[in-house]
């Protein structure tokens, strides 16, 4: 109603009012802060002016622009410029890929920066395209919306630098987390042509769902930035903030209120597990990660996926748009692996209630299911690396990484324990069993916020939608899919941080259908929030004791974990009763004041006391996250003290960046450096990864703990994946030689046999003799580093 009575307004000849001025500049206004805030906080970030003044062109003109009018032609416009924008960076992402995917194969990687001219050329040129310029069929949503969204953004903003500011831009004193090392080598591998090796390991093929990092090698190539800066700094909070206008756009699609697209970008991004105060936790509290920009990044086309699965489960025609189903299918799996089945597996349900209720055939939706799975097995065999086998089946495996069992029942399962279910759970008996069921129990109650809207199975109107279905079913194979599977690193979690906010949305939209008056959905929000906030104990003088957890990890037992489980769970259930109860008194002293069209009754004061509940679980959710970060912002970093094992120094760093300035592009590269810390030792953590990181080169042999063979070879001698041995011993002592007994004879095999043109010696990874000064040109010395260049014969 309100945007019928915003519409009329817009296009109704009028006189000039005050509000028809108003209204405009002040739903600008939110989006203008945004965008104001996102500059500052990249500024603070240490990264230049001109950079940020490209990577804004770039978002711009490359991504937002054609991805704009190419949804529009598509799937029309959605009557305004916010979700119009955000539904077309989400497109222009998929068409980066795409033109990257081109460039790659052809080697003509100078020619990407111009890929979009041709769209927007197209849309100039052609009649029939020219429309799609100007926002169609103007549906403008209500200034309250641009502000919860503002709102929602900038939670998310505030978040992301929350996260890079404690990771400084090198070169500095310090260290960074592995896999953001990792990374930064696949995106400089993604520079270049095809067929692409893994850089660790030269002549390696690559194999891993790569796409977030061809992104970032994308943005890096368009706007001449480096690589390090688009991974630290830049690409993360745009790549966000696409993602939660798809979210609320999804959820204003299927609640039909406008309120929901705010409620559900903050709760599904910024929300975390509500636990209240109890020490038990678990790992994918959220759907976003730093450390893992394929999961960031995935959630993009999931979700611009999901809403054209819901279109074709419901049965409408998706025209000219249909193509996207498969693209964006495939672009999921090569994003992240765990992101694409829970959707599968959601339609799949679909698919067989429905035919089973109707007894006919959904074809659109078995013609979806078929090119999903199509994109699922072509992704996996373009993407996954071959030491996939290390996800396997154990139920319950992720007991093995939350502290009741971890630290009791599961000292004795060993590395890598091969059983249908943990070991520990049958050898401690019933308390055994008991631990586990509790622990798994409030796991469940803990994410709550994100599974609370399959309610919408109960009521027979929206169990004979199919959306509701295919959303239900996403949330449940997520879920199964993070408790069925095992992997050493736990990364079966991703399929539950993917589905989190296809969960949310599913929440909201049954909070909207409750159809609750609005100030108790306020009122048990904030109170939810209240308590969210006392139990995290984030706002200083405001806090309820945190339940404390049974002694040390060394000390614990099982009987003291049951009892803080079971306090925990207590707690919970009075967080529940309190605002049921909250819910049915405020919406009793509404009904006095406001006479309600619903009859009243038991059933309407449940499903009141279900939306109170509801709507306290989203607000002590964000809370909790949406609390620190304030917090956090407006605290000064405290600065790392202390020795710092797997700190390099600023020489290391500033002689790894200029052999990336000044080595050529396909130069393949010779180091002594392969563990975290630098020193080389017999089972060393072979994760270094920071020569061909920060180096942007080859290298015949750095670290190796992500190989195919060597990930499948976890749990060999009760030892984990990044501690075990490389397996081509000989070229590992023909690497390691040439830097510890150097001869002209292996460095000719490594120059012609390999390719290698440097040598990185770094005298803290082992020792360096200094005959190699005699038979390689010495062209940087740098702290322990010395950078040789091999004569080009």
């Amino acid at each position: 109603m309100a945007d019928t009575l915003v519409a009329e307004r817009i296009d109704t000849p009028t006189p000039t009012s005050r509000r028809t001025v108003l209204v405009p500049l002040l739903s600008a206004l939110p989006w203008a802060l945004v965008i104001a805030a996102l500059l500052v906080v990249w500024s603070r970030g240490g990264v230049p002016g001109p950079d940020l003044a490209r990577f804004s062109v770039y978002w711009v003109l490359a991504l937002v622009l054609p991805g704009t009018l190419v949804h529009r032609a598509l799937r029309g416009s959605r009557g305004n410029l916010p979700e119009d924008l955000g539904y077309g960076a989400a497109t222009g992402l998929l068409l980066e890929i795409i033109a990257w995917a081109l460039a790659a194969a052809t080697g003509q990687q100078s020619l990407l920066r111009w890929w979009p001219l041709p769209v927007l050329v197209a849309f100039a040129a052609v009649p029939g395209l020219r429309r799609h310029w100007r926002v169609g069929d103007r549906r403008p949503l209500p200034l309250a919306w641009h502000w919860g969204m503002g709102v929602a953004l900038l939670t998310v903003l505030a978040w992301g630098y929350i996260q890079w500011r404690m990771v400084p831009l090198p070169p500095v004193y310090g260290g960074y987390y592995q896999d953001v090392l990792y990374h930064l080598g696949l995106v400089q591998e993604l520079t270049r042509a095809m067929p692409f090796e893994l850089p660790h390991v030269a002549g390696e093929q690559l194999r891993y769902h790569y796409l977030s990092d061809a992104h970032i090698a994308s943005g890096s190539m368009i706007t001449g930035i480096s690589p390090a800066v688009v991974l630290l700094r830049l690409w993360l909070v745009p790549v966000i903030g696409t993602a939660v206008l798809l979210a609320a756009g999804l959820a204003r699609d299927l609640s039909g209120t406008v309120w929901a697209g705010p409620v559900a970008a903050l709760a599904a991004f910024t929300g975390t597990t509500v636990t209240l105060g109890s020490p038990v936790g678990a790992s994918g509290e959220m759907p976003l990660s730093y450390a893992s920009p394929s999961q960031t990044y995935a959630l993009v086309p999931l979700l611009l996926l999901a809403g054209l699965v819901v279109d074709v489960a419901r049965g409408r025609s998706l025209g000219a748009a249909w193509p996207l189903v498969p693209v964006l299918g495939l672009v999921c799996a090569g994003a992240k692996s765990s992101a694409l089945p829970p959707l599968i597996a959601g339609l799949g349900l679909t698919v067989v209630v429905f035919w089973w209720r109707r007894r006919q055939v959904p074809r659109p939706a078995l013609v979806a299911l078929a090119c999903l799975v199509a994109a699922m097995a072509l992704g996996f065999r373009l993407f996954a690396g071959g030491g996939a086998g290390t996800l396997r089946v154990q139920a319950l495996a992720l007991l093995h990484f939350i502290a009741p069992y971890a630290e009791t029942l599961g000292t004795g399962d060993g590395i890598w324990p091969s059983a249908p279910l943990p070991p520990g759970i049958n050898d401690g008996g019933v308390l055994g069993w008991l631990l586990a069921f509790a622990v798994v129990a409030w796991w469940v109650l803990g994410q709550a916020p994100r599974w609370a809207g399959m309610g919408l199975l109960v009521d027979g109107g929206h169990r004979a939608d199919p959306a509701v279905w295919l959303l239900a079913g996403t949330v449940l194979a997520g879920a199964g899919a993070t408790w069925v599977f095992q992997h050493p690193s736990i990364s079966q979690i991703y399929f539950w941080m993917g589905v989190i906010p296809v969960g949310v949305v599913l929440t909201t939209w049954s909070l909207a259908q409750a159809r609750a008056p609005w100030p108790v959905l306020v009122v048990t929000a904030v109170a939810g929030a209240l308590a969210g906030l006392a139990t995290a104990g984030t706002v200083v003088g405001f806090a309820v004791p945190r339940i404390s957890r049974p002694g040390t990890p060394t000390t614990s037992t099982v009987e003291g974990w049951l009892r803080v489980l079971g306090l925990s769970a207590a707690r919970y259930v009075l967080f529940v009763v309190v605002a049921a109860a909250l819910a049915v008194g405020v919406a009793a002293l509404w009904r006095r004041r406001v006479p309600s069209p619903v009859p009243a009754g038991r059933r309407r004061a449940a499903a009141i006391a279900l939306a109170g509940v509801t709507a306290a679980m989203l607000g002590a959710s964000a809370a909790v996250v949406v609390g620190g970060t304030v917090r956090s912002v407006l605290t000064e970093p405290v600065p790392a003290t202390g020795p710092q094992p797997y700190a390099l120094t600023a020489d290391e760093m500033r002689a790894a960046l200029w052999l990336d300035d000044n080595a050529a592009d396909d130069d393949v590269v010779a180091t002594n450096v392969h563990c975290r810390p630098v020193r080389t030792t017999p089972h060393c953590d072979a994760r270094a990864f920071w020569v061909t990181g920060l180096g942007g080169h080859r290298a015949v042999v750095e670290s190796w703990a992500y190989t195919d063979e060597v990930v499948a070879a976890h749990g060999v001698e009760n030892l984990g994946y990044a501690r075990q041995n490389f397996p081509d011993q000989a070229l590992l002592a023909l690497n390691d030689g040439v830097f510890s007994r150097p001869t002209r004879a292996d460095l000719d095999r490594l120059r012609i046999e390999h390719g290698v043109r440097w040598l990185f010696a770094d005298s803290r990874a082992g020792a360096v003799s200094a005959e190699l000064a005699g038979l390689a040109q010495v062209r940087l010395v740098a702290g322990p580093v010395t950078v040789y260049e091999l004569n080009r014969q």
